[in-house]
């Protein structure tokens, strides 16, 4: 314990050196979706890479088809010391509209917020100050004696363009990259601006598009109309049937491998005082949709769905148009749960379409992807070391949430390296990442590396 009230006295006594250190980094304009910031991406890599080399860590740059990966090494100063791997990105997305920003993007400064002082520059929060806030505790406990567990790097630089160089790279890298046992990935949120989380469950996602075609052409709707089947009119036919009066999917084994969430998970969710009203009315809204009986967070976290994204079909312009289209289309998603299996989803919403086609009307299908869901254990160890450390940081207990989206690096680590993940971040809902005057709370960097000071501290206790 002495050892780590050093590291956190030395964090909190460099708090404003290393506030300065991640100003630097923040202004390196690392968009990694416009080919015109190729060089500042490289620039942002190369600067990791050396901030890890400053440490005494072993760090490389290493390409791949798009923007490159570092991976660094750092040694514990335990022999049989636990080996985590911590993943961040440095890439942010573009500052556009850049009229609506108070002040330059890329030239970060400290503002009074309503609660806290604030970091605002893009990438201060997704994910630049998230990512500094281990680096810094790394930082600290090299100053003490040297790290508790033995630590691999993983910095890339497409996060925010769908990671489509990471796969070749972990199977590239596999391994050396399987030999830590657990992922820290910080790309996370707080439960709120006093209460921290960590994020134990991930819904997955399956997308597909429907194309409906009829008449070898549009048709005119008075001399056609009546006779002639109307491909909207069928798709509007399978949308409506994809639910039941109580809002469940109504898919042949849709609900296979869906858990009900235990009640250890369920009362602690009921002890955060979400307040449902608020929510809805916060989006214009009144009134809870979906499955009857299930509350906002449980369908949000832990319930799969299925949702209509959006449809298009005959005349869509200005004025009337008496078109009786040839063709409807309509893209779905479903997010997964449990042990459901994206591609048996998939194959029975397929055969659901089918079973609903008239003579006439053919159907054309178009993936767009399809992942599981993710949970991490509820009674693994270092989800309890990790919750009490956050917990003894902040003084009020962790608490455990879900996602209602999809992160798909944690997907890759355990579909890849067979890896389970602590989701761990210090990110609030008001932070305004993607969108103008982005910012992260300097009690986040501040409080988040000390956590993860805790956090290495406990993973090796």
């Amino acid at each position: 314990m002495a050892t780590l009230e050093a590291v956190l006295d030395t964090i909190d006594k460099n708090i404003d050196v290393s506030k300065e250190r991640l100003f630097d980094f923040l202004r390196i304009k690392s968009v990694s979706t416009d080919p015109a910031y190729t060089g500042e991406c490289q620039r942002a890599a190369e600067w990791l890479s050396n901030e890890l080399e400053s440490l005494g860590y072993k760090a490389e740059v290493r390409p791949t088809p798009g923007h490159p990966i570092v991976v660094g090494h750092a040694a514990a100063k335990r022999k049989d010391a636990p080996h985590v791997l911590f993943y961040g990105h440095y890439d942010v997305q573009p500052a556009d509209p850049l009229e609506l920003w108070t002040t330059d993007p890329f030239e970060p400064r400290l503002q009074q917020g309503k609660e806290a002082q604030e970091i605002v520059a893009r990438g201060a929060s997704d994910d630049k100050g998230q990512l500094m806030t281990f680096v810094e505790a790394c930082r600290a406990f090299e100053a003490n004696g040297g790290l508790p567990c033995e630590v691999t790097f993983l910095f890339e630089g497409e996060e925010e363009t769908g990671s489509p160089s990471l796969p070749g790279f972990l199977a590239q890298y596999k391994a050396e990259l399987s030999e830590p046992a657990l992922a820290l990935v910080c790309d996370t949120g707080m439960w709120n601006a006093a209460t921290p989380a960590i994020t134990i469950m991930l819904r997955g996602l399956a997308q597909e598009e429907v194309v409906l075609r009829g008449a070898s052409h549009d048709l005119h709707s008075g001399m056609f109309g009546g006779p002639v089947v109307n491909p909207i009119h069928v798709m509007a036919k399978i949308i409506a049937d994809l639910h039941d009066a109580e809002g469940k999917v109504t898919l042949s084994g849709f609900y296979d491998g869906v858990p009900e969430l235990p009640e250890e998970i369920a009362e602690q969710w009921r002890s955060l005082n979400f307040d449902e009203m608020a929510f809805l009315q916060s989006i214009g809204l009144t009134t809870v949709g979906g499955e009857t009986g299930r509350s906002v967070m449980e369908q949000i976290w832990a319930r799969p769905t299925c949702d209509v994204n959006g449809v298009v079909g005959g005349y869509t312009g200005k004025g009337s148009k008496t078109v009786l289209p040839a063709q409807a289309s309509a893209k779905f998603s479903f997010r997964l749960v449990g042990t459901q299996d994206p591609k048996k989803i998939v194959d029975r919403f397929r055969a659901f379409v089918r079973e609903r086609l008239p003579a006439d009307v053919q159907a054309e299908f178009v993936s767009h992807g399809a992942s599981g869901a993710l949970r991490l254990p509820f009674g693994s160890e270092p989800l309890k070391r990790a919750r009490r450390a956050l917990s003894e940081e902040w003084g009020v207990e962790a608490a455990l949430t879900g996602c209602g989206g999809s992160i798909p690096i944690v997907g890759a680590f355990k579909r890849d390296l067979d890896m389970d993940a602590l989701m761990i971040g210090f990110a609030l809902d008001d932070d305004r990442i993607h969108s103008p005057n982005e910012k992260y709370s300097f009690t986040s960097f501040r409080k988040g590396t000390r956590s993860w000071a805790r956090v290495l501290a406990a993973l090796a206790a």
